[in-house]
């Protein structure tokens, strides 16, 4: 299994906006992020240390304005934390690896698939197309990827 951590190298080359997103616990502005209308079959993995997060077949849209995902593909990958932040009580998601601020969990998802909303800035995450997944090692998570249509 591979080691995903944390290297200097990689928050270096963080753009100023996956820095405050990942590193500050940022939020990036909602509709703002690329990955958000992404429809593409592939996995997301986090953008310091390549962890897999999130499958493109648990992509759903939510309305809000960040990514949304029914569940990580991984849940040992994931951690989720109490945030008492902004006077709210939310759930925090960051990666387990990294230690990258990803967003926040809620409990308002498509009920038919467990009921959750990761909802998760862009700038937290990297795609990796369906079609590129084998030639960078994550041929095992194939399987949890929808066909090309």
């Amino acid at each position: 299994m591979a080691e995903y951590r944390k290297t200097p190298e990689a928050v270096a080359a963080l753009t100023p906006e996956q820095f405050r997103v990942t590193q500050r616990s940022g939020t990036e502005a909602p509709g703002s992020g690329e990955l958000l209308d992404n429809e593409e079959p592939g996995i997301y993995v986090d953008i310091v240390s390549g962890e897999p997060l999130f499958a493109s077949s648990d992509k759903f849209e939510s309305g809000c304005g960040w990514p949304s995902f029914t569940k990580p593909i991984e849940p040992a990958h994931v951690n989720e934390l109490r945030d008492v932040s902004h006077g709210m009580i939310r759930t925090e998601v960051r990666s387990t690896g990294a230690d990258s601020h990803l967003g926040h969990v809620f409990n308002d998802g498509p009920r038919e698939r467990g009921g959750l909303r990761y909802c998760i800035n862009s700038a937290s995450l990297r795609f990796i197309h369906r079609d590129d997944m084998e030639a960078e090692g994550y041929g095992a998570y194939i399987d949890q990827v929808e066909d090309i249509k």
